[in-house]
């Protein structure tokens, strides 16, 4: 699934970025859709929230992000980090107690709290205490108006002027003379529309699997306990577990004993097989299947070849390799979000190492190219014929894993 967000920068005095004020988008356009505030916002958080990350967006600068008198009394901005965001009122909100009780909550958490599109009203004095950036929109603000919200400021000095919307040099200077601190608007930038990846929660869940599985001593107890918060991954666990691949007799009945059954190997092959399938879900099935004929190929091929200590990540290589097909995104992006090391990523991105020859050579029996493949065979030296019959049988063990996934 992609996650659209349009930012745009605000510059200090120095015209450095000082902040983006981040702004939802439902596709390339660089538009807001046709949805309302709250919807608008509850959407950004929650792309927010599963992206892994603000900086990816914002380049480690601050965010302003508008909130909705709504999503303020529901603790939206509580699910973000106080370090990277300055909480944006929009100038729909109606100043009251609980507005006031919810702005005074965030203040003691430490966030930073702005005023959007600020028209001087005599209650909004009573959150001047806990406000530190007032926002004054050029196209809408009088000189009078412009007068009395800088005299007014002049008793909170922590509260800071941001004037947007500034289209012309004669705004900009006229904004220095009034004493703003900050500037935004379309003489400075228009937004720019930047595409990423957003993970659901369940992707979530798979990819904190993924990276405890990879830890020296994995712990089972924290394995089982990301399994028993997802229902879904719950029932696919036991479903699993309990396939007739593993001619088992006996009748599993927790989640912690599935997880022990299986025994880790056999439990990172699984959670692998999740990965693939939560992260292609709106792709052909076939595609699933490549990305876990790759993994097993270049697994075996290791275990044949190399010391065994390098299995699980040859496995994983060939299973990432495919990441930016599933989701539509771009690959250093995607491997930037997992827990792996930087030897796995430069392996999958520009087929570097001793485990990229294999995946390498997954890839021309992929495309047929049986006279490239003897070449490549005999340059890595690798024996022809104990390929071939490699990727058989890998091609068989992934079709089993997928039947078993969805029997």
């Amino acid at each position: 699934m992609n996650f659209y967000v349009a930012r745009q920068p605000i510059l200090n005095k120095s015209k450095a970025l000082y902040a983006y004020e981040l702004l939802f988008r439902d596709g390339v356009d660089n538009v807001f859709p046709e949805i309302n505030d709250d919807e608008a916002t509850a959407k950004l958080i929650d792309g927010l929230e599963f992206n892994l990350g603000l900086n990816d967006l914002t380049d480690g600068s601050l965010a302003f992000i508008n909130f909705t008198q709504e999503t303020l009394l529901r603790g939206y901005p509580l699910l973000l980090p106080k370090e990277q965001v300055v909480v944006e009122i929009l100038e729909t909100a109606k100043p009251g107690k609980k507005l006031l009780a919810a702005c005074i909550h965030l203040k003691k958490q430490g966030y930073k709290i702005a005023l959007d599109d600020y028209e001087h009203q005599a209650v909004w004095l009573h959150f001047f205490p806990y406000v530190d950036i007032i926002k004054i929109d050029y196209s809408l603000t009088s000189e009078a108006q412009f007068a009395q919200i800088v005299s007014l400021v002049k008793g909170y000095p922590q509260i800071k002027l941001l004037a947007e919307k500034i289209e012309t040099h004669t705004q900009y200077q006229h904004a220095i003379q009034i004493g703003c601190e900050y500037f935004q608007g379309y003489f400075f930038s228009k937004p720019e529309v930047v595409k990423t990846v957003a993970f659901n929660p369940t992707q979530l869940s798979v990819v904190n699997l993924m990276s405890e599985c990879n830890k020296t001593e994995p712990d089972l107890n924290v394995i089982t306990s990301i399994f028993e918060g997802d229902a879904n991954l719950s029932y696919k666990l036991l479903r699993y577990a309990q396939s007739p691949i593993f001619k088992r007799s006996i009748t599993i009945e927790s989640i912690k004993q599935a997880v022990v059954v299986l025994g880790m190997q056999e439990l990172q092959r699984f959670i692998s097989l999740l990965f693939s399938a939560q992260f292609s879900q709106e792709k052909p099935k076939e595609l699933t299947v490549m990305a876990l004929v790759r993994a097993r190929f270049c697994e075996l091929m290791v275990l044949r070849i190399l010391p065994k200590s390098s299995q699980s990540s040859a496995f994983l290589m060939g299973l990432l390799s495919l990441i930016d097909a599933m989701v539509d995104g771009d690959l250093q992006e995607l491997l930037d979000k997992l827990p792996i090391s930087n030897e796995l990523k430069e392996a999958i991105i520009n087929r570097v190492g001793k485990h990229a020859d294999f995946l390498k050579l997954c890839e021309l029996y992929e495309n047929a190219e049986w006279q490239n493949i003897k070449q490549f065979c005999t340059d890595i030296k690798i024996d022809y014929d104990d390929a071939a019959l490699t990727f058989q049988e890998s091609f068989k063990w992934a079709s089993a894993r997928m039947d078993a996934l969805y029997s």
